[in-house]
């Protein structure tokens, strides 16, 4: 199973839990399976109007940018990042 690092905005989903293990083998299928463990995951991440991870929210894995699409694949021992971006700072 990948583990998932969970940002510090998600963590109330996974009762303060830094990492979780998921089982899948493509992004989609990883936030689905987390969804179903900690419900909320799927809304937060993924846009149902385009069927992609949500503007503001990069998917990394090993360490590896790979953008907002759900269909990537995700090896059994890889690590999975769901990154939100940071904002704010003086106009």
């Amino acid at each position: 199973m990948a583990t998932v690092w969970i940002p510090t905005p998600y963590r109330d989903l996974v009762g303060g839990s830094e990492t979780v293990t998921v089982a899948g083998s493509t992004v989609r299928q990883i936030t689905r399976n987390l969804d179903t463990a900690y419900p909320g995951f799927w809304e937060r991440l993924v846009d149902e109007e385009t069927d992609r991870i949500r503007p503001g929210v990069s998917v990394v894995i090993n360490g590896v940018v790979v953008g907002t699409a759900l269909h990537e694949p995700v090896g059994e021992n890889d690590e999975v990042h769901y990154l939100p971006a940071i904002a704010g700072g003086q106009p």
